[in-house]
């Protein structure tokens, strides 16, 4: 394994007030507080010195709260800093998610690392280069309008002087209003950004020298796993300690509460000894029926009502007579994140401070949660980030880092959790089900009247983006009391102009499972119902989908409809009403559209889907995508290309395959036999047609393309076969007995 370097404040200040470090993966390992002086690096999002450093060579470096979860963050605020500070792209160095060098600049979720996290540091970078421009001007006894600057270095004349010797590592001192922000460049003049600069990790990742979180290792360092309870809600009665005492390398066993652990040498004398330890627990059932999952969250107590739309009196036109009336209900299952490579995290105390290395996407607030659990001062934990698998949301990141610090402690070494599969698919917070009624009138002419939706889906607490940690949890210790099932509440109201909308959202006082957001949460549910139901009506109105669309987009809104008509030129799309009809043998063929304003209010989003549906089996087969993707201000091109080719594939996974199974104890999906995800013969084709704005903001692109693939599926589905799938997944018994109803 790999042994991390840690930067220790000193690290940052040293040489002269510098600001700078070298951050690498590689190299000797330093102990997290151990080098730290009273002196604090700013980690203020007032300040320029928070953001950046340049040293004396001229070389930059920015520390970013945001991190790159693999999706090429990193790479694309290394474009936005280097373009800005105009540098050379190489002369960037990214430090990220790091709680002791980077700002809080949120968790890195919600397609909002390039449009908050890129904007912030491209402020900073704007305001830094004045500072420079104005130090250059009497360096060089030239006025300021005068300077031209390429390269980290600003000329006048024959006179020039690089960045490194005008700052030489010394802080800017300079306070940031991102409200108010400084200036940017011209997007006319932009040289690196809306370019695409090849990924900095893939090379490592590609040759198999990248450093994981699951690579680290620290000097010392034990190796622990839980022992999982039986059932979720079920009580530790007793723990046979003798029944692993003849495997070699066991360290110690770590009971609190209903919390068992074992640490151990190596690790395979820990998962030997979790497997083997006798210990009993008391039963519980505390998990609805499966099969009567929705009639469960129907019944669920309401908390409070959210109303996302209220226009005109949707009660009032409903009850008209002559109006045509369209209802109808859909479903989407409860999903786990199911990372492919498991959970992993390290944790150290020492002199009653913490240490944790983990893969967190939000390694601000895990400082504060597990300062919380340990009764820890905030200062005293340091939470650092090192990629991991791909985590989609948040998912058992942070608890392996719960885990690892509470063996860490009994133990008083540094200890290493690497959870198993059953650990990840049956301990990971969850997205919850969502249930959504929705009803409308047309009148004779096929014009839509009214439009009445119900969501049901579970409370958020306000402001409290954290899920309770699982060893806190089980151990009794101090641990957060909320849902945090994400902002699901958003894209419940339509980007339609209907003369009377309510639209009106359940907030659920629990749900089944621990909740998390996960990736689109409640945007890609709540689109689903919306979109299959704005097609529903559109065959009752014997229209064409994206014309029956266009008809009640804002007209002021032209971006929306710009990417409707892309879309369907794209896919050469064939005007007429839906389902196509005149299919005759076992396959058929259909299209669907979908469209969205994510959130209402940013990134467009359209695709049209192209499905087979083999009737005699009920397999669907995605066959070819056509998407429309606009997010404003392009930062990388084949990055966000990348994105969303990664949105549809794990979004069709997610709507033909994927569905957490459980019994009345605990999950049952416990590997990927009982939790399928698409494989490689089954991905579609992707054509991506991107609409870069330059001179706009740049929006997120996380997210968006996945929040369309279910509804687009579906629609598709009805076109080939006349018949509505309205429950996620679409497996082959769904389908076939749909095909069986409407036959």
């Amino acid at each position: 394994m790999s042994k991390p370097f840690i930067p220790s404040r000193r690290d940052v200040l040293k040489t002269g007030g510098a600001l700078v470090v070298g951050f690498s993966l590689a190299g000797h390992a330093q102990q997290g507080f151990a080098e730290q002086t009273a002196a604090a690096k700013p980690l203020a999002l007032t300040s320029v010195d928070t953001f950046l450093a340049i040293d004396s060579t001229g070389a930059v470096t920015i520390y970013s709260g945001k991190v790159d979860l693999g999706t090429g963050v990193r790479t694309a605020l290394a474009q936005i800093a280097a373009e800005e500070l105009e540098v050379p792209f190489r002369s960037v160095t990214i430090v990220q998610g790091d709680t002791a060098l980077t700002p809080d600049q949120g968790p890195t979720f919600g397609s909002l690392s390039i449009q908050v996290g890129g904007v912030q540091i491209r402020n900073a970078c704007a305001l830094a280069k004045n500072a420079l421009l104005e130090l250059a001007a009497k360096h060089l006894g030239a006025n300021v309008t005068e300077l031209k600057t390429a390269d980290g270095v600003i000329r006048s004349g024959d006179k020039e002087v690089g960045y490194g010797e005008l700052i030489a590592g010394k802080a800017f001192s300079l306070t940031l209003d991102h409200q108010k922000p400084p200036a940017t460049k011209d997007a006319k003049t932009f040289k690196i950004v809306g370019t695409s600069i090849p990924r900095v990790d893939i090379p490592d990742k590609v040759t198999g020298k990248f450093t994981y979180m699951h690579d680290v290792s620290v000097p010392g360092m034990l190796h622990g796993r839980v022992v999982r309870p039986p059932a979720i809600g079920a009580q530790l009665q007793s723990v046979d300690a003798a029944s692993v005492q003849g495997i070699p390398g066991v360290v110690r066993i770590v009971r609190e509460a209903n919390f068992l652990g074992i640490v151990a040498e190596n690790e395979w004398a820990a998962v030997k000894a979790s497997q083997e330890i006798k210990a009993t627990w008391s039963a519980w059932e505390g998990l609805p029926e499966q099969a009567k999952l929705f009639e469960h969250v129907r019944a669920s107590k309401v908390a409070k009502d959210d109303v996302a739309a209220n226009v005109g009196n949707t009660a009032e036109a409903m009850a008209k007579d002559g109006v045509k009336k369209v209802s109808a209900t859909y479903e989407f299952a409860i999903h786990t994140h199911g990372s492919i490579g498991p959970s992993c995290a390290i944790a150290e105390f020492k002199d009653g401070k913490l240490t944790s290395w983990s893969a967190s996407q939000a390694t601000h607030n895990l400082r504060k949660q597990l300062a919380k659990m340990f009764d820890l001062p905030l200062e005293n934990v340091r939470c650092i980030y090192v990629e991991g698998s791909g985590c989609y949301g948040r998912n058992g990141h942070e608890d392996a880092a719960a885990d690892a610090a509470l063996l860490a402690k009994a133990v008083g070494r540094p200890v290493r959790v690497q959870w198993s599969r059953a650990d990840e698919h049956g301990w990971d917070p969850k997205g919850p089900p969502t249930l959504v009624d929705l009803r409308a009138t047309l009148d004779a002419s096929g014009t839509v009247t009214a439009w009445d939706s119900e969501f049901f889906i579970p409370q958020q607490t306000p402001n409290m983006f954290v899920v309770p940690l699982v060893a806190a949890t089980l151990s009794g210790l101090p641990a957060d009391d909320t849902i945090a099932p994400g902002n699901i509440f958003q894209n419940s109201n339509v980007p339609y102009k209907f003369a009377n909308i309510k639209a009106v959202c359940h907030r659920l006082e629990t749900t089944p499972f621990r909740p998390s957001w996960i990736r689109t949460p409640g945007r890609m549910q709540n689109t689903f119902a919306n979109e299959c139901f704005i097609d529903e009506l559109a065959a009752a109105a014997g229209a064409d989908p994206i014309e029956f669309r266009l008809k009640y987009l804002d007209p002021n809104d032209t971006r929306g409809t710009e990417i409707l008509n892309r879309v369907a030129a794209l896919a050469q799309w064939e005007k007429r009403p839906s389902p196509r009809g005149g299919q005759s043998g076992d396959v058929v063929t259909g299209r669907g559209v979908s469209y969205c304003k994510y959130e209402l209010v940013r990134t467009y989003i359209a695709v049209v889907a192209e499905v087979e549906v083999k009737r005699s089996t009920g397999e669907i087969r995605a066959k070819r995508f056509f998407v429309l993707h606009d997010c404003g201000q392009i930062i990388n091109p084949e990055g966000v290309l990348s994105q969303i080719e990664g949105n549809v594939i794990q979004t069709v996974s997610r709507t033909l395959k994927e569905e957490l199974t459980f019994n009345r104890s605990a999950v049952t999906s416990l590997d990927w036999a009982s939790y399928p995800i698409l494989t490689f013969p089954e991905l579609p084709d992707i054509l991506i047609d991107l609409i870069d704005r330059p001179a706009e903001k740049p929006w997120g692109a996380g997210e968006p393309s996945a929040a369309v693939v279910p509804s687009a599926i579906s629609n598709a589905v009805f076109d080939a076969t006349g018949v509505r799938l309205r429950s996620v997944p679409f497996t082959p018994d769904k389908v076939k007995e749909a095909l069986r109803r409407g036959a």
